[in-house]
């Protein structure tokens, strides 16, 4: 057994800003696995009901998704604040949730070595995972992060427009009725309020190498 023929699967899920897509970036380039972001999918069907002037139509909904492929969520345009907005009211939807549960499924099948990330991951989407973690940060350094990211945008944009914006979603995301963000059993916490880009690698590179050895022994 090589590195290169393990089959492997991580389930990662947090609040906005936790740190969770850059960790998963991390992980995956340092492993060779396969990312998806789940959120860019939602972010994806946000972008589409906006440009396209749609209300949560499921005929639409279910068209749309049906058409979602890796490249098409590398659009910027699908991080701009109207698009974030709607993402976390849609994401709520019940059917909306279905119809993209289909293509995270189809990501897991087509990788053998597979990251998801979002906020469900672990509970919905991929409660079998070989390692589960949960990224957690303050909302302060929360704010203070994505910022950076907007403002590269939008120069007009406040801390404490942000700061608001993320604690709604963070208490929705919570309190949804629909596949809320949880903290699973055997999920292992990663507080980044404090890491620094550098210490949190270093801390996610171990505890993937730990878990690989676990399944596999030394390979």
């Amino acid at each position: 057994m090589t590195k290169k023929n393990i089959k492997f699967s991580i389930a990662i899920d947090g609040g906005s800003a936790s740190g969770k897509t850059t960790g998963s970036k991390i992980i995956s380039k340092e492993f060779k696995f396969k990312l998806l972001s789940s959120g860019k999918l939602y972010r994806y069907l946000a972008f589409k009901i906006i440009k396209n002037k749609k209300k949560y139509d499921q005929k639409f909904i279910s068209s749309q998704a049906k058409k979602i492929n890796l490249p098409k969520l590398k659009n910027k345009e699908l991080n701009n604040l109207e698009v974030t907005k709607l993402s976390a009211i849609i994401a709520k939807k019940k059917y909306i949730r279905n119809e993209l549960k289909k293509f995270q499924k189809d990501f897991i099948k087509k990788n053998k070595k597979v990251i998801i990330e979002g906020r469900d991951i672990a509970s919905k989407i991929m409660p079998n995972a070989d390692l589960k973690i949960f990224f957690r940060c303050s909302l302060k350094e929360k704010a203070k992060r994505r910022l950076k990211d907007y403002k590269k945008t939008n120069k007009k944009i406040k801390l404490s427009e942000i700061k608001k914006s993320l604690k709604l979603r963070d208490f929705s995301d919570k309190n949804r009725k629909e596949s809320p963000l949880l903290f699973v059993k055997g999920a292992v916490l990663v507080d980044t309020t404090k890491l620094t880009l550098m210490q949190m690698k270093l801390k996610l590179i171990n505890l993937v190498e730990r878990e690989i050895t676990k399944k596999y022994g030394n390979i």
